[in-house]
């Protein structure tokens, strides 16, 4: 791969989020690059190339190629085979299908989970869609693939965390500040609109709600215990998601309980196990949280949410 390409500071303060994935994807463009963070893209290239090796086998290994319905359906069963192996893990309580779309929020204590969402998503959650936020880092190192990843039937996004944001260290109202921020709320805008449309259509999206990844579900007792405020991730969604006065979206809870002496990363041959929680049905969710007819703010939707995830797992996971 050649070096990297990027925007120069003038190009950045007009191109819009659209057109900056569109070079990530197919220009070898490099929004971290460009806004100083190498050091944050180079941490995810070699995950990278091995989950495009990946991908790359798959597609090029599984026919029959002109019949792409079918290709899809038996690459996701030899990507569930591999997954099996290399990212074992066990799901329990989860929907084969739903009349409704459905909105997947889970906790979030390493990067393990995302091959093991991934595999019991192609093994039991039917064809449809699904929409993946990627943390920035990790987009850029997958982006180039994008469409072969879409083949498989997950539709990669970029996001830019918290955490990712703090670490850019940009110097507030700077040029590179200023685009930097505006183009991830605009990223954010373009994965709501994402999910409005896979959702409609009846697919899965996947939420981490802490935002980063975090070993409990609530990020302290304080949370917990109601005395400091959670990030309102799940409820923001909600609300634009039912804006749509036809959206007809289940809220599910899925509990993720890594292995004992799991790390941060991917933790390659542990097993996971995933569990359903108790989901929030569209009809709840309207007669519970829809009381006007455009709420300012969920009251205690995201504490519901994470409640039920909590209730699934053992009690030092929970805070």
């Amino acid at each position: 791969m050649s070096e990297k390409r990027i925007f120069t500071k003038e190009k950045l303060k007009t191109i819009s989020a659209e057109e900056v994935i569109d070079k990530i994807k197919y220009e070898n463009y490099s929004l971290l690059v460009t806004l100083g963070a190498e050091d944050l893209r180079r941490e995810m290239v070699k995950v990278g190339k091995v989950c495009n090796m990946l991908v790359n086998h798959l597609i090029r290994t599984t026919g029959p190629k002109n019949v792409p319905k079918k290709h899809t359906r038996n690459a996701q069963k030899k990507l569930v085979k591999l997954l099996s192996k290399v990212a074992p893990g066990s799901y329990t309580g989860i929907p084969s299908d739903t009349k409704n779309g459905l909105v997947v929020g889970f906790n979030h204590p390493s990067l393990g989970e995302i091959g093991r969402i991934m595999m019991m998503k192609a093994d039991i959650m039917g064809d449809s869609l699904t929409c993946f936020p990627v943390n920035l880092p990790w987009y850029e190192a997958l982006a180039p693939n994008f469409d072969r990843i879409k083949r498989l039937g997950f539709i990669i996004t970029p996001t830019i965390t918290p955490a990712t944001w703090k670490k850019m260290n940009l110097k507030e109202g700077s040029t590179l500040y200023e685009s930097g921020n505006r183009l991830r709320h605009e990223f954010r805008d373009i994965y709501t609109d994402l999910s409005h449309e896979i959702l409609k259509d009846g697919g899965v999206i996947f939420v981490a709600p802490s935002a980063t990844r975090q070993a409990t579900v609530f990020k302290n007792k304080d949370v917990y215990n109601k005395k400091e405020e959670i990030i309102p991730t799940m409820a923001m969604l909600a609300k634009k998601l039912y804006t749509d006065p036809e959206m007809k979206c289940d809220f599910m809870p899925l509990a993720v309980l890594p292995p004992e002496g799991y790390r941060r990363g991917l933790n390659i041959g542990k097993r996971y196990k995933l569990i359903g929680g108790e989901l929030m049905t569209a009809k709840e969710i309207r007669k519970k949280y829809f009381k006007i007819k455009n709420p300012e703010r969920l009251e205690g939707f995201d504490y519901e949410f994470h409640k039920r995830i909590a209730e699934k797992l053992p009690k030092k996971f929970w805070y």
